[in-house]
């Protein structure tokens, strides 16, 4: 049955993971924030400490070693961990909503009973999708895999591979008959060590640049037959709706960075006098902060009734997108007005403002654009009236 209380009640479960993991992000993530920005890396011990406190393998069941709980919690998690760092809070959010979704809902008991344990644990995982000629059409892919028996043999190359530095298995994608188009496409799961493997070349990014966003090369890789993630040629459906959940990830990544932003710049002017009186109590300035406030407030309830209709079995597809829309856009329009609340010292690194500003950006270009956000909207919209 349809969960129905109010979308922004939490239970009391909830609100005490919610704060657990805010005060993870305080106490464990924020004394890091500058350097792991400034090194373009995320630190290894903070790293494995998100396993250690169970943010790795949030929906991953109990008996491999998960928290067993639910994708709405992954969301809370996401959003507290983007509030102080979205470079960290993007490293958890694709090992759960991705990654460990993807294993979830596609894989074989087998392949649960080796992956799940090792991701709920210590191994990341990162998604392999886009690639130099296929970005938006995802499905216009070059690798190639050719069946061989007892093996396949890939060829090609991706980028854009978000923990791709550190992964140690990649949901991969690539097409076992190129005459099909999209119904060739096939799910891999391919680790770190198969043979004709390898990380490439590492993006100098302008935001979340503690998140490594990196170009895979597979030369020969040989990957095992029983490592195909769904069946042969479903690839195009175990994209589609991964991304789908994704999107919600996303949503909630860019709620907590607008909030972040918010409350830094908040915290600013209520104590910046100017003319007498504190900034804030401007009215000229009211006006914009409510103007803020009232747009984050949308951006999380679409985010919240997207996670709990996914959590409940219900159809989700245009309230992902509309989260993924939304939130992108409100936190690019939040973490630019906050970064001007803070004058001039806020074009410099002395405060968090012009870091949250290069972080929002990326919100509407990963993980589908916005014009592929608004495209899914409107096919959807469409389909009401015809």
């Amino acid at each position: 049955m349809t969960d129905r209380r109010p979308l922004t009640d939490l239970t009391e479960e909830e609100k005490m993971f919610r704060d657990s993991v805010a005060d993870f992000a305080e106490r464990e993530v924020q004394p890091l924030v500058d350097e792991m920005d400034r090194e373009q890396k995320l630190d290894p011990d903070l790293m494995q400490k998100c396993f250690e406190v169970g943010l790795m393998g949030i929906e991953i069941p109990e008996r491999y070693g998960g928290a067993g709980s639910s994708f709405f919690n992954a969301i809370l998690a996401i959003e507290e961990l983007s509030k102080v760092d979205p470079s960290v809070a993007v490293f958890a959010d694709v090992q759960n909503t991705l990654v460990n979704n993807a294993i979830s809902r596609w894989a074989t008991d087998e392949q649960k009973e080796e992956y799940f344990p090792k991701l709920a644990n210590n191994w990341i995982g990162a998604y392999a999708l886009s690639e130099p000629n296929s970005g938006s059409d995802a499905f216009a892919m070059k690798t190639r895999a050719e069946d061989e028996g007892d093996h396949w043999r890939i060829n090609g190359t991706k980028l854009w591979t978000t923990n791709g530095a550190e992964a140690d298995v990649y949901v991969l994608f690539a097409n076992v008959d190129p005459d099909k188009g999209y119904r060739g496409i096939t799910a891999f799961l391919v680790e770190r060590e198969f043979d004709g493997f390898a990380v490439g070349k590492k993006e100098d990014k302008m935001g979340i640049r503690g998140s490594s966003t990196v170009e895979l090369q597979l030369d020969d890789c040989i990957v095992p037959k029983e490592n195909v993630l769904s069946d042969v040629g479903n690839g195009y459906k175990v994209a589609m709706e991964t991304l789908n959940e994704g999107r919600i990830g996303i949503g909630a990544q860019m709620v907590g960075l607008a909030q972040g932003a918010f409350d830094h710049a908040m915290n600013y002017i209520t104590e910046r006098e100017q003319f007498g009186q504190p900034v804030a109590e401007f009215q000229g300035m009211q006006f914009q902060y409510a103007q803020l406030a009232a747009e984050m407030k949308t951006v999380r309830l679409l985010t919240y009734n997207a996670a709990r209709k996914k959590d409940a079995g219900d159809p989700y597809k245009r309230e992902a997108a509309m989260a993924k829309l939304r939130g992108s856009q409100v936190a690019e329009k939040v973490a630019s007005q906050c970064l001007e609340f803070f004058g001039g010292v806020g074009f410099t690194k002395e405060y968090p403002a012009e870091k949250y500003f290069r972080d929002a950006k990326i919100g509407s270009i990963y993980e589908g654009t916005t014009n592929m956000q608004l495209q899914t909207i409107a096919d959807m919209v469409l389909e009401e009236y015809e």
